[in-house]
């Protein structure tokens, strides 16, 4: 007899002669077990090749994780994308899960939405009036204006967002935003701020909401207004009204489970590779130290944390609010079940970053990605990381591969090209400038957002309107 079973996974069932009632009870077992043993095939980090070639048939389909009852999956979503959050790695899975199913995104000619100017409807790129175009997902950086959201996206959209503690938030903005913030340029560095913010803040200067209570902004409040008890009820409960899900980026784990049941979607879409990530000390030949003490310019003494804490009051309270909110959230989805999802979330992160990146999965410096179209932007005082593929992909995994990677501003550039092709809209005024500059690799566009921030394109100039 041939044994025509080639897998190495199911080895241990033997090939033996069996009679007809052992065969019948042999099938009888494996129909009845079939369902658990495929979860414990696919889930068995130690049963993966070291350096497989491709994950799956169908990328992000064919995981599902535990079941999800009978729900059917949202796909009207708008995501406040929150500054400093984890929000780019959430936005790519925005990205991912809409590009996989034909969804059509709400995306602003630039790359935010007239950002720090209020949301308004007619920033949305192909926009002809209220519910004239159907939009199914929004999720660039803006400031909320829920009212112009509602003209842009459909009754039943599903919101959420991410907040996170705001003295980690200052920290991050800090070393992201210093050369576009007046109050933090003057500053000789975190500590110096924080010890007497006011002394560098001033509230009319273009770009200071970087410097403080920069969520309450985000979410279309007042960030410079007096701190009361009344206030910050009003602004919490405006945020709850608003929003079905608010998530916290210390949790991020935690965060994609509860969002995966909220949506009805499958565990892979929720899983990701951390976006947008910083170095958390200045270059060195090692490239990436994940736990060590911050640059000298971010130190901080725990006084000065303190500090910044009531210098972040507002924002300081509405994390506390939905902190709160969060673990009541946890609770009732239930501790062991929360802990068994993530785990399986996990396992699944690091099945995947095996199959698909070098460096065993570590986020590298943009200027060692050999792939010069998939290096993130750079601002700052640290540089941001990203990833490089594992060579010798097949095609369907290298390309389900480079989606959980690609940099923010290159995702969006190639959805606004596939839902607006160039060669079929006339020429749109942009809301931001562009003029050409020199760096070591050579020509380069280099555009101006509205922030003043630059953004460097890997396009050359004849690609661009």
């Amino acid at each position: 007899m041939v044994c025509r079973g080639s897998s190495r996974r199911m080895r241990w069932l033997g090939c033996y002669r069996l009679g007809p009632m052992w065969k019948g009870l042999l099938i009888f077992v494996v129909i009845a077990f079939a369902g658990q043993l495929l979860e414990v095939i696919l889930n068995k980090s130690w049963m993966q090749p070291e350096r497989p070639r491709s994950f799956y048939a169908h990328p992000f389909e064919n995981f599902q994780g535990p079941s999800l009852g009978s729900c059917q999956p949202h796909t009207h979503i708008m995501f406040l994308k929150t500054h400093k959050t984890a929000s780019s790695t959430i936005l790519n899975i925005l990205y991912r899960f809409g590009e996989e199913r034909g969804l059509k995104f709400a995306l602003p000619v630039g790359y935010q939405f007239s950002y720090p100017l209020p949301f308004i409807a007619q920033r949305v790129k192909g926009y002809r009036g209220h519910h004239i175009a159907a939009f199914d997902i929004i999720g660039n950086h803006m400031r909320l204006n829920k009212p112009e959201v509602e003209k842009v996206m459909p009754a039943d959209t599903f919101y959420f967002s991410i907040l996170r503690d705001p003295v980690a938030l200052a920290e991050s903005s800090y070393a992201y935003y210093k050369n576009v913030v007046p109050a933090f340029r003057r500053a000789k560095g975190l500590g110096d701020f924080a010890d007497n913010p006011r002394k560098y803040y001033d509230p009319r200067l273009r770009n200071n909401h970087y410097a403080r209570n920069l969520l309450w902004f985000d979410f279309g409040l007042d960030n410079n207004a007096n701190y009361s008890l009344p206030l910050v009820k009003r602004g919490v409960e405006s945020v709850r009204r608003n929003f079905k899900l608010i998530l916290l980026s210390e949790y991020f784990d935690q965060s994609m489970v509860l969002l995966r049941h909220a949506l009805c979607w499958p565990l892979d879409a929720v899983v990701s590779f951390s976006l947008n990530a910083r170095q958390q000390v200045p270059s060195g030949r090692s490239g990436w130290v994940g736990k060590a003490a911050p640059p000298a310019p971010l130190a901080l003494t725990d006084r000065q944390r303190l500090k910044l804490r009531e210098w972040n009051t507002l924002d300081w309270h509405l994390y506390q609010a939905f902190n709160l909110t969060f673990w009541q959230e946890v609770e009732h989805f239930g501790h062991n079940r929360m802990e068994a999802e993530v785990a399986l979330l996990r396992t699944r992160r690091e099945v995947l970053a095996r199959v698909c990146l070098r460096d065993g999965g570590r986020p590298i410096e943009a200027s060692r990605i050999r792939d010069k179209t998939i290096r993130p932007f750079q601002s700052g005082l640290v540089k941001i990381l990203g990833y490089e593929l594992q060579p010798g992909l097949d095609n369907a995994t290298w390309e389900a591969c480079l989606c959980m990677i690609r940099p923010e501003i290159q995702y969006k550039d190639l959805l606004d090209l596939r839902q607006f092709p160039r060669s079929q809209n006339p020429p749109v005024r942009r809301e931001t400038s562009i003029f050409r500059t020199e760096d070591q690799e050579g020509m380069r566009l280099v555009e101006k957002d509205w922030d003043e921030r630059v953004l460097l394109w890997n396009q050359s100039l004849k690609q661009v309107d």
